[in-house]
């Protein structure tokens, strides 16, 4: 059986206990990590196909890499603007 690596180092057993050692003392849900997409708005969000013509698209993807974000957050921040929604 092939040795078990995090970020290509090892797993000690001394990691383990460590691990088992924190889990058996229980951890504080509040601080834990949520999972899944963070809310948008009011409620789950909803999926939105939308079709564009390359040359759209390509200056989309240029002003949404030169504003750090993704394409669909500049796509949300355009939608926001332009039916005045906060």
């Amino acid at each position: 059986m092939a040795e078990e690596t995090i970020n290509g180092a090892p797993v000690t057993d001394w990691m383990v206990q460590k691990w088992a050692d924190e889990a058996e003392a229980g951890y504080d849900v509040e601080k834990l990590r949520k999972r899944g997409r963070p809310t948008l708005g009011d409620g789950p969000g909803a999926v939105v196909p939308v079709r564009m013509d390359e040359a759209s698209l390509k200056a989309l993807n240029a002003r949404a890499e030169q504003e750090h974000v993704s394409r669909s957050e500049a796509i949300r921040e355009a939608v926001r603007a332009w039916t005045q929604v906060a």
